[in-house]
């Protein structure tokens, strides 16, 4: 599904910033901004709003509407590796890649097929502007915003992140920070989901999409696509290692196995070199993906 309007200049940032190694750079171009004192306005109200009767109405309202959508957007997705999460039955964090604002219903179609029915989702602290359905599921769904405001990112968010795994949820935490629209490759991930499993001592539930084209129509610029979810070996902590030590190696073994299965789903060595069908469905200018340098990983 396409939303934010056209694509044609986020594909052109995407082409650039990949050339330039900048894999977690943001594309996107109308997000919301914000001052800092709006920040931390936002920030405070989501505090205060949590512990609400209407916050909780609407939370187990927009569940129910998240399992819709859920339903709807995956008709055709597959699910390969569900057999790699039945060890997992308490809290974990989920990693995958970031292609689309729909693609955690990817996971919690996933979740749900493996007996876990709520999935909390880590999302930037903006996301939480944003209008329409879109914007009421990012308010009252179970959404833990990130920020880069220093007290909220120091003391609070981690609260909140140990809150959740400690009543045995799964967090979903996108390690490429940003979404890049319809990217089929994986690309390096930051350290923070990495940390936060290590601090916890809690595993990583390892995933990747792939994205297949349809010969459908969707808009002018992209043809339809469906999804297939890989449930990678999950990632456990090592007691004996430090949290630095666990989280570098959990971040490493994470990134290789999404790489192996790019490689395994595409048939083709995993490169940042900019090719035309890096963009799922694109049907655009594909001048705008121009190749560049190899650079492999």
């Amino acid at each position: 599904m396409i939303i934010g309007g056209m694509k044609q200049q986020v594909v052109a940032n995407i082409e650039r910033d990949a050339a330039a190694g900048q894999f977690n750079a943001k594309v996107e171009v109308a997000d919301p901004t914000l001052t800092k004192p709006q920040q931390q306005d936002l920030l405070r109200q989501y505090l205060a709003r949590r512990d609400t009767l209407t916050y909780r109405v609407n939370n187990h309202v927009s569940r129910r509407v998240a399992n819709l959508a859920t339903r709807y957007f995956n008709r055709r997705t597959e699910i390969h590796g569900l057999a790699n999460l039945q060890g997992v039955t308490g809290g974990a964090i989920v990693t995958s890649n970031h292609f689309n604002p729909l693609d955690n219903t990817v996971v919690r179609k996933t979740m749900r097929a493996a007996g876990r029915k709520r999935l909390f989702i880590v999302s930037r602290d903006t996301n939480l502007e944003m209008g329409g359905l879109i914007g009421y599921l990012m308010t009252y769904y179970d959404t833990i915003p990130i920020s880069d405001d220093k007290e909220y990112a120091g003391r609070v968010f981690p609260q909140l992140v140990e809150q959740v795994l400690a009543n045995q949820q799964l967090l979903l935490i996108y390690p490429e920070q940003e979404m890049w629209f319809n990217y089929r490759k994986p690309r390096p991930v930051k350290r923070g989901a990495y940390y936060y499993a290590a601090k916890f001592g809690v595993p990583v539930v390892s995933c990747f999409v792939e994205i297949r084209d349809l010969p459908r129509v969707d808009n002018a610029e992209f043809d339809q696509t469906r999804y297939v979810m890989h449930v990678l070996p999950t990632i456990y902590p090592d007691p004996q290692l430090s949290v630095r030590e666990n989280s570098r190696r959990m971040m490493a073994t994470d990134y290789q196995q999404k790489k192996a299965a790019y490689e395994t789903a595409y048939g083709k060595p995993l490169t940042y070199r900019a090719e035309p069908d890096d963009i799922a469905g694109w049907r655009g200018d594909q001048q705008s993906l121009a190749i560049g340098p190899s650079k492999t990983v």
